[in-house]
């Protein structure tokens, strides 16, 4: 490969961003062709929004599998594929007339593709490429979600109130296959697949001085990390409880806030741009705490993201009790800025503890528990509601369920197996003494 002014890896990076802007940002396009579809057909909005909840499921069972692809295939065979399922369900779904339309092409090839386009199929690939900045690049590359939610999603809507929904499904579907399947084709494994080395390092030369290595724990770093042999160590089952509470609690307030502000009295277009105004501030939430992980390790910004998340959810008990603009603004910033940079740490912990040709089935099976976790907060959340006749003790079990996220993140520490750059040279003094 001809040789570029700049690091290769930030053109994954780029074909990340983008391919996340489109990629996620296309199904979550479904909350807006809902109303319209509903309206069209008169279908009951349980069975018409199973369409929706199905992808998870389908989203949980292919997880591992993408995982045991990348392993074998590598990144451009696990996108394609996610091209062509997100493509070929948007494609195929203006032809609906029955609900079990929508469940195979919005639940099944949509679902099933935005696990390959998304968080899980780009974390099992773009760490390799970064080891001193591998917080800052995911932060950029994920940062393309929030980026892609506030220009894609006002255009979708724009076209569905213009042509209808039909339309606007197809553009999707045409802006997924056109844009995300020649720019996937530049991705690669790792940096080593091309004659490079992570952060573009160059390569060592033989007289020069041994670079540090960032390994902490050189037996643990030395074993070859099967998934058989990771589901015997405490280290997953930690990481998977912390992700498993991580998705709880980032879907839980996401999918109730805005019914819980129009129940306190807040307007519609309020609680919109409280919703709004969350993604808005996680592009540099995301980006910043992935650039200071780097600098004071994975663990301590989970533990600032999961506050993140308390906070918020303590923000919603009291604008019950004390409705202000304050306590808005602290639960939006809480949430968006601080909560969101979850995203930009999930692939580097797995990666750091289990590091090697399995890498992507470990993980695969890991993000199995976090979507599992996305599904159930939201279900438990409104289950509690129905129950108690408000949202106050389920909010409150989510400050508990974010502590117990951060706390099994700090259990599982990455950073005693492999340090950050920000580290290095204390861990290394440290071991030295």
């Amino acid at each position: 490969m001809r040789r570029l002014p700049f690091f290769y890896g930030w053109v994954v990076v780029a074909v990340t961003f983008v391919t996340m802007a489109i990629g996620v940002n296309a199904r979550t396009a479904f909350s807006l062709f809902f109303p319209p579809i509903l309206s069209e057909f008169g279908w009951e909005r349980g069975v018409t929004a199973g369409a929706f909840s199905f992808g998870f499921v389908v989203s949980a069972i292919v997880s591992p599998l993408i995982g045991r692809l990348m392993d074998r295939a590598g990144p451009r065979a696990v996108m394609e594929l996610g091209v062509a399922l997100m493509a070929g369900g948007l494609l195929l779904a203006p032809l609906t007339s029955q609900p079990w339309h929508l469940y195979v092409t919005i639940g099944v090839m949509v679902g099933a593709g935005s696990i390959c386009l998304g968080y899980s199929g780009q974390s099992l690939f773009l760490p390799n490429w970064f080891i001193r900045r591998r917080g800052l690049a995911m932060g950029i590359a994920f940062a393309g979600v929030g980026i892609g939610s506030v220009t894609l999603l006002p255009w979708v809507q724009r076209m569905i109130e213009a042509t209808g929904w039909r339309t606007a499904c197809t553009a999707m579907g045409l802006m997924v296959l056109i844009v995300l399947a020649p720019i996937n084709l530049l991705l690669r494994k790792r940096p080593e697949d091309i004659g490079l080395r992570p952060d573009g390092e160059a390569a060592p030369h033989p007289t020069a001085k041994k670079p540090l290595s960032n390994i902490i724990d050189p037996a643990w770093a030395a074993i070859d990390w099967t998934l058989p042999r990771a589901l015997r160590t405490a280290r997953f089952w930690w990481i998977a409880l912390g992700y498993f509470c991580g998705l709880y609690i980032w879907y839980a307030v996401q999918v109730h806030q805005t019914k819980f502000l129009l129940d306190i009295g807040f307007s519609p277009n309020l609680a919109v741009w409280a919703l709004g105004f969350v993604s808005l501030l996680g592009i540099p939430g995301q980006i910043v705490l992935g650039h200071l992980s780097d600098r004071i390790g994975r663990e301590a910004i989970w533990a600032i993201a999961c506050a993140g998340f308390a906070i918020c959810f303590g923000a919603l008990i009291a604008l019950k009790y004390q409705p202000s603009f304050v306590l808005i603004y602290l639960m939006v910033f809480a949430q968006g800025a601080l909560g969101y940079g979850l995203t930009s740490i999930m692939g580097a912990v797995v990666l750091e503890i289990f590091l090697g040709p399995h890498y992507g089935s470990i993980f695969g099976c890991i993000m199995l528990a976090s979507l599992a976790g996305g599904a159930a907060g939201p279900w438990i959340t409104g289950l509690l509601h129905d129950l108690t006749g408000d949202y106050t003790i389920a909010f409150a079990i989510g400050i508990a369920v974010s502590a117990l996220s951060a706390i099994a993140i700090w259990q599982a520490s990455p950073g005693k197996v492999r340090a950050v750059a920000g580290r290095l040279h204390h861990a290394k003094a440290g071991a030295g003494s």
